[in-house]
């Protein structure tokens, strides 16, 4: 007893680091308060660098993280309210399981740093060695585990003219970009705030700079996204898919504005179809009907032998079947379970999007599809796949543009459509490429090369949105390394506040 609490560092502190991660979390959209979001981090680096054990500091990190994640990810509750009577029950335990889940990554980086820092004690090296093990373990967050880099630390900037920076330096680059800028003034005083004040401004001339350079002109391509606005919860309704079907047939079929010509390409959200891609045949007559002339990107469900996919089918002209893109990298317990047919039979707990109870199985990854020599090649993504930037430079080749089908009806309203819209807008920029994002109840949107929102439908309406592709820009210093720099870089700067000698602190 008396050793835990020689590690416990009492329940003011972990209040204290629980509202810390709180107030960060309002950084991330649709709040994009960056503003209070750094001081926060820099009163839990704080924290940190006040824990004398790294027993103390992990708990530390584990309250911030759960404080965090609790409120910017608080719209995971709104799956299990589609079904309210089988899931609804779940709601508490799975708020708390992901947000001190997640806490993990930040109780290790928490307890490392301190760790590390008896090597060569300092104050001021504990709160160096904080921002770089919290830089580390939120690129650790993106890949294990399958990973889910949602709500990054470095995600406070997107709504800013800082962002464009992650055409260098990737989110992982901003993740680090922003521990540093709360660490510096605690481990160097007012020099430490002064290089803080000018990293930031010059982060934010960078990028105004970048916004400021003439964009090359719109190819003659159009494309429409569709969105048809089909609630979750009646979504599958067996009157009402009908319904949403006729829909998109009908928003397919419209006339375009005055002064446009027809589309060329037409995208619909994920899941479009209320019928099995195997089975869709004269549907597909119907849609190649309304398209007159243009190709239709579907999303789809499809089956292949015992195995069920989460598919994008190209509708040609002529209404056969062009390119099927499977996604690839599919969301835990929402498309598929581990140990599915065990949960399904045994618990009867099945995953959420998936229409068989262990789920999707998974595409064999990232490809470009050719959609002729007016529009290029296209990136397909499927809703979750937007959130992970290491799968789009997992494609062999360049794409033109980015398009994303997504079904974000999941996510209710208030908070995770906007925070999914914001990482398309990272991705855009990261990449040098547009991106078109077809989303079933919102936000279905137009994003040029440099993130902004060219033009978009708002939530929770029903329609369509006519635009000439944008043009992509030339390959960006991070679509070609990736996060490779920046682990060189996270390991290097770790050796260096490790060892410089003690005489040397700035």
């Amino acid at each position: 007893m008396q050793r835990m609490r020689r590690h416990f560092p009492g329940w003011a502190n972990l209040g204290a680091a629980f509202g810390c991660g709180a107030v960060m979390a309002l950084g991330q959209a649709p709040v994009d308060a960056w503003y209070l979001a750094l001081p926060a981090l820099s009163a839990l680096t704080l924290l940190v660098q006040r824990m004398d054990t790294p027993g103390k500091a992990a708990w530390i990190g584990l309250f911030a993280g759960a404080g965090h994640f609790a409120l910017a990810l608080s719209w995971i509750f709104e799956p299990f309210l589609v079904e309210p009577e089988t899931y609804a029950w779940m709601i508490p335990f799975v708020v708390v399981f992901l947000s001190f889940g997640l806490g993990l990554f930040w109780a290790l980086a928490a307890g490392l740093a301190v760790a590390l820092a008896k090597l060569s004690p300092g104050p001021w090296r504990v709160a160096l060695l904080w921002a770089l093990t919290l830089a580390g373990a939120e690129l650790a967050r993106g890949y294990v585990l399958t990973g889910f880099p949602w709500a990054l630390v470095g995600h406070i900037w997107i709504d800013t003219p800082l962002a464009q920076l992650a055409a260098f330096i990737g989110p992982n680059g901003l993740t680090l970009l922003t521990t540093l800028a709360a660490a510096l003034p605690l481990a160097w005083g007012w020099s430490g705030l002064a290089v803080t004040g000018l990293a930031l401004v010059g982060g934010f001339g960078f990028g105004a700079v970048q916004l400021a350079k003439p964009m090359p002109a719109a190819s003659d391509a159009i494309v429409r996204l569709i969105q048809p606005n089909a609630e979750q919860h009646l979504k599958w309704d067996r009157e009402l898919a009908r319904v949403f079907f006729d829909r998109q047939l009908d928003l397919t079929a419209a006339a375009p504005a005055p002064g446009m010509p027809r589309p060329d390409l037409i995208v619909w959200p994920e899941t479009a179809l209320p019928y099995l891609l195997n089975d869709a045949q004269p549907v597909l007559q119907a849609i190649a009907q309304a398209a007159q002339g243009a190709m239709v990107a579907v999303g789809v469900q499809r089956v292949e032998g015992f195995r069920g996919y989460n598919s994008l089918a190209m509708i040609n002209p002529d209404a056969t079947i062009g390119h099927i893109y499977d996604k690839h990298h599919l969301v835990p317990f929402g498309e598929y379970l581990p140990f599915g047919d065990f949960a399904y039979r045994w618990l009867g707990i099945s995953a959420f999007a998936a229409q068989e109870g262990n789920g999707y199985s998974a595409g064999q990854g990232p490809v470009l599809l050719d959609l002729g020599p007016k529009l290029g090649l296209a990136l397909p993504l499927i809703c979750y796949e937007a959130v992970f930037p290491q799968d789009l430079r997992a494609a062999k080749g360049r794409a033109n543009f980015i398009m994303q089908l997504t079904n974000d009806a999941w996510f209710g309203k208030l908070t995770g459509p906007w925070q999914h819209l914001a990482q398309a807008r990272l991705r855009a920029i990261e990449q040098g490429l547009p991106f078109l994002r077809s989303a079933n109840t919102g936000v279905s949107a137009v994003i040029d090369a440099r993130g902004r929102v060219l033009s978009h439908l708002p939530m929770g309406v029903a329609g369509h949105l006519d635009t000439a592709l944008p043009t992509a820009l030339a390959a960006t210093f991070y679509a070609g390394t990736g996060d490779l720099p920046f682990l060189v870089l996270l390991i290097g700067l770790l050796a260096l506040v490790v060892f410089v000698p003690k005489r040397l602190r700035p």
